[in-house]
């Protein structure tokens, strides 16, 4: 039967440990490959961190540039309630373009909080 054991498929298996045989391998340039790959491993966080700092920094620019808007439109409310109209409202529904290109944004497409201090000149009698 030990033969029948070491002939299966017709293969002849060897006695010992199977899998590659360790070679002879240099310590100092393991040690090496070693701290190459910490180094690495350093770098490579080091970016994903610099990368979520700034992803981090612009959604918090947005929220701020978001409250700002939401402000500015509360303002608009708390004045038409009180029976003003702001100037920039006037402008919206006057179709003048060439004052406002759209609600609360410029021309270059970004928001314009002016309204909040324009909002008592405007009065509805």
């Amino acid at each position: 039967m030990d033969e029948n054991n070491k002939m299966a498929a017709g293969k002849v298996k060897k006695p010992g440990k199977r899998g590659r045989k360790p070679a002879k391998i240099d310590l100092k340039a393991k040690l090496e490959r070693s701290r190459q790959s910490a180094r690495e491993c350093r770098a490579r966080k080091k970016l994903r961190y610099q990368y979520l700092e700034e992803l981090v920094s612009s959604k918090e620019r947005a929220i701020c540039a978001l409250r700002e808007e939401l402000d500015m439109y509360k303002q608009w409310c708390s004045a038409m309630d009180q029976g003003k109209i702001p100037s920039e409202i006037k402008a919206l529904l006057t179709g003048d373009d060439h004052h406002h290109r759209g609600p609360a944004t410029g021309a270059s497409g970004t928001k314009t909080p002016k309204s909040a201090k324009n909002a008592d000149a405007d009065r509805v009698v």
